[in-house]
């Protein structure tokens, strides 16, 4: 249902007595202080790289110092400072790839230098360009430092594969863009369960590589680096243990352009880091559909916290490729500020992706402007999609979220056979709302010292 003015105010009221709002079935929930007690245990077991103390300078290429830190069994591989242009990188167990202050590596436009490599596309295996930076099951992985890495998309780079022949999106999605059919080629192939090894892309595709990608890695740290103009995703591990970013600034407004995507990994610290996309800040992940389901492997044990979100999709996103499932999310002390930013925290998923979405905390967020609301869980994410596979979604728990102005305080749409369970939002205060709340379907939410504040009439929305 959707809430008018009235009932918002009606409901603002209700919720700093500690009642449930109207027209949502409630139930008694866990305090959403409980969970966190549990992440100083997940924090301990999250395990930074062990790197051999020797350097290998940049002398010649970045390929061979770190083809000569493996031979001698790893080590830190220093980037000067400088301009230095480069083909894809793979990197090896126990390498850090560290940039000095000033040194800028670009990364080469043409598809032709990138080779095959086992990756996932939005949630499904495949074989496709390698990520601007891979790695494929090593131990002890770092890139480090206060330089900068540059994709170098643009509109005539990756980007207009989407469709996109300038540095800004287009007015509308472009139904002739390359990527749609190659796109729509390995969903299906996907669905059909085709060998992972003939799912081959690459040359004569139009499927845009990540730019960071470690694959079945344990220990692995992204920490201090600026990073612009990703093709893709830009920081993406995937099927990971023990990962840290932090301290990074992603700068970077092309097409699906998320600044951090965790997918499938297992022990995630995202910390002290500036996002400005032109995708989700952060979206955590498990794979798409059946082939997230063939994989099977949630993304779980993830702690954001000090981070700042600016222009981009959604600020703190569990989904869409959620077949996998998410569980034990925690985030705090983050802020959220732009005209561009969409949502605050948002949950997103459907009856072909399925999955199972518990144990998410939030505490401590600070919203200023956001397009549509502050909190979004939608059980029916691109409502064209529609199967059998009923997504579950349980025990969520805000407090002491803040936010200025956005279209709707709560925005939450449920299911009649997939209720969105223990919902609780506490000591929390959204103002500058213009047009209530939206609540559909099986929702149980209930509140608790919420303060709720309507938008001036005649405020531009």
């Amino acid at each position: 249902m959707t809430l008018t003015r009235r009932d918002l105010l009606r409901d603002a009221f209700l919720a700093g007595a500690g009642l449930a709002i109207l027209g949502c079935r409630t139930t008694s929930s866990t305090s959403a202080s409980g969970g966190w007690s549990y992440v100083p245990e997940l924090l301990r077991r999250i395990e930074l790289p062990r790197i051999p103390k020797r350097d290998f300078p940049v002398t010649s290429t970045i390929e061979a110092a770190i083809a000569e830190a493996h031979a001698a069994g790893g080590g830190r591989v220093v980037v000067p400072t400088g301009e230095h242009l480069t083909g894809p990188l793979r990197l090896q167990s126990r390498i850090e790839l560290h940039l000095e202050k000033g040194a800028v590596v670009k990364f080469a436009q043409e598809p032709e230098r990138y080779p095959l490599v086992l990756t996932r596309w939005e949630g499904v295996e495949l074989m496709n360009y390698s990520p601007l930076i891979y790695a494929f099951e090593c131990e002890d992985v770092a890139i480090t430092g206060e330089g900068t890495l540059d994709g170098q998309a643009d509109g005539q780079h990756w980007w207009n594969w989407k469709g996109w022949t300038s540095d800004r999106p287009p007015e509308k999605s472009d139904p002739n863009a390359p990527q749609i059919a190659s796109r729509n080629r390995l969903f299906q192939m996907g669905q059909e369960g085709v060998p992972v090894a003939d799912r081959v892309f690459g040359p004569g595709h139009f499927l845009r590589p990540s730019f960071i990608e470690p694959y079945r890695c344990k220990r692995v740290l992204v920490e201090g680096l600026t990073i612009r103009n990703a093709p893709f995703w830009v920081t993406h591990p995937t099927l990971c243990t023990s990962v840290t970013v932090r301290r990074i600034n992603v700068i970077s407004h092309g097409p699906n352009n998320d600044g951090c995507d965790p997918e499938s990994c297992k022990g995630v610290l995202i910390e002290d880091c500036l996002f400005d996309t032109g995708d989700d800040c952060i979206a955590l992940k498990s794979g798409r559909n059946n082939d997230g389901r063939r994989v099977n492997v949630p993304v779980e044990d993830v702690v954001i916290r000090n981070c700042r979100m600016q222009m981009g999709h959604g600020g703190i996103t569990i989904g869409s490729e959620i077949s996998g499932g998410a569980r034990n999310v925690f985030a705090e002390n983050c802020r959220l500020d732009s005209p561009e930013l969409e949502r605050g925290l948002r949950l997103k998923t459907n009856t072909v992706r399925g999955g199972i979405i518990e144990n998410v905390y939030a505490r401590d967020i600070e919203i200023l402007n956001v397009q549509l609301a502050p909190i979004e869980i939608d059980l029916r994410y691109e409502p064209p999609e529609s199967g059998p596979f009923l997504p579950i979604v349980r025990n969520i728990h805000v407090e002491r979220m803040r936010s200025a102005k956005s279209r709707y305080g709560l925005y939450i749409r449920g299911l009649e056979n997939a209720p969105v369970r223990g919902v609780s939002v506490r000591d929390s205060a959204f103002r500058g709302v213009r047009d209530g709340h939206v609540i559909e379907g099986a929702v149980d939410v209930s509140l608790n010292g919420l303060t709720v504040e309507m938008a001036e009439k005649g405020e531009k929305k």
